[in-house]
């Protein structure tokens, strides 16, 4: 048996995968700056720009345009390289990340003051209408890491992700599966997400480069800016979103051109807001189960149904900490911290809550994901989150804090609100009103920052 697995390992060590997949060297792969980018003229930009990276085993990918971030990860990859994704671009993450991969150089498209070390800019990714086919389109090997991604922070320090070429293929085939089945074979994107975060590389760039998608190159995050980037793109339309820029949509009250269905993920969709979303946008509101670790591997239409069913060749194995995922792009199972309910035989499930969120206070039960739901329901409460410290008090127990957005609201009328729909044990004490939760790019609270945000509050 060690001899067979063995040789599945080097055949597969040896197989070569597409770095674009592609029937018409004519179709396009994305919207930028107005003009179409063909997969001829796509492949001739990455094969200029990774003739001139430097030597290295690894990039990191500071693009902020998704175009320029899609020609330099393909050229990283062409050249052997990883893409290096820090959880920001925030200069202490860019150098933490460069430091634990000694020999590798930074990328971006724009100039940068101060600059990290070994940064090259990209060059002008022009228009060339005489580009040609090429004879021979290239692959890479299937194994070969193309990507190191790292968590958001939002539980601890963020942790790095490898990602092989043959695991994202396997993770967009679900995708690619998951999607189609609503708006068909070909769609066009429009992305509020950054191309660094693993949700915003799965649905914005691995889909143009492996699936007839093409892609909007900004990430627009103002609606009318939205409203404008969709109406540059042919139906059917798919909206990738989060619930933080899908609420401020839904708010502001634009008129969004036709929507073949919107996408959502990086944090729970509220059902009243994806019922909003539905009703203002006239399209299907989807949702995406997924994680750095394991990329999504799972969907729902919550206005329809609470459970989510999994992707095909997936299967969850419920442990008492977490959940064992078991997914054809995974190389290894892994576990999660998400605590889930079975269905169907297992292929769907319900979540339960994560680990890490669940409390035991005085012989009593709470999490706090439900915490901050309950606080969220609470009529001015604009924003807000309920989490756990890390220090014991005298008695050994971790006290609960809340950070919240309520203008109208003080602190003693929110705790009054509180009261009235949870057990006094879990009321959160320091409760703190902020101007604004210091949410990333996508939408979630690095854990870090919320303690900083607290600290410098109960300071005062």
């Amino acid at each position: 048996m060690a001899i067979v697995y063995d040789t599945f390992q080097r055949d597969e060590a040896e197989q070569l995968l597409p770095l674009l997949k592609v029937a018409d060297p004519q179709r396009v792969v994305a919207m930028h700056d107005g003009d179409a980018i063909t997969a001829a003229q796509f492949l001739a930009h990455v094969q200029h720009v990774a003739a001139q990276l430097p030597d290295a085993s690894a990039a990191v990918n500071l693009c902020e345009d998704r175009y320029a971030f899609m020609v330099a990860f393909c050229a990283i990859a062409l050249r052997g390289q990883a893409n290096l994704l820090p959880p920001s671009r925030a200069p202490h993450a860019v150098d933490e990340v460069m430091a634990a991969h000694p020999d590798c150089h930074a990328i971006g498209d724009r100039t940068m003051d101060p600059a990290p070390q070994r940064y090259l800019a990209l060059p002008p990714l022009t228009i060339d209408e005489t580009t040609a086919a090429p004879t021979e389109w290239p692959s890479i090997p299937a194994m070969q890491t193309v990507a190191i991604g790292y968590t958001s922070g939002s539980t601890g320090t963020p942790r790095p992700n490898t990602k092989s070429w043959r695991s994202f293929n396997a993770s967009t085939a679900g995708n690619l599966r998951m999607l189609q089945q609503v708006v068909g074979e070909r769609f066009a994107v429009v992305a509020t997400v950054p191309p660094q975060h693993i949700y915003g590389i799965e649905m914005s760039v691995l889909l143009p480069l492996l699936g007839h998608v093409q892609v909007h190159s900004g990430r627009p995050f103002f609606p009318s800016d939205i409203a404008s980037a969709l109406e540059k793109m042919p139906e059917p339309r798919v909206l990738v979103t989060t619930p933080v820029h899908l609420r401020a949509l839904v708010e502001s009250g634009v008129q969004l051109p036709k929507l073949a269905a919107m996408l959502s993920a990086t944090a729970p969709m509220p059902p009243e807001l994806a019922a909003q979303a539905e009703k203002c946008f006239d399209a299907p509101l989807l949702e995406v189960f997924g994680s750095t670790e394991t990329c999504a591997f799972a969907t729902r239409r919550v206005t329809a149904d609470s459970q989510w069913t999994l992707y095909h060749g997936v299967h969850l194995h419920p442990q008492p900490d977490g959940t064992q995922i078991e997914a054809p792009q995974l190389d290894a199972a892994v576990t999660l911290a998400d605590i889930v309910t079975l269905h169907d035989d297992g292929r769907r499930f319900e979540l339960r809550g994560r680990h890490a969120d669940l409390l035991e206070i005085a012989g009593k039960r709470a999490s706090l994901g439900d915490l901050t739901r309950r606080l969220l329901a609470i009529p001015g409460v604009n924003d807000g989150v309920v989490f756990q410290l890390d220090d014991a008090d005298a008695i050994g127990i971790r006290r609960i804090a809340a950070l919240v957005v309520a203008p109208s609201l003080s602190e003693h009328a929110i705790l009054d609100a509180l009261r009235a729909s949870i057990d006094p044990v879990f009321l959160p004490r320091p409760l703190r009103r902020v101007e604004t939760l210091p949410r990333n790019e996508t939408g979630k609270l690095p854990r870090a920052a919320l303690l900083d945000l607290l600290a410098r509050h109960t300071a005062v």
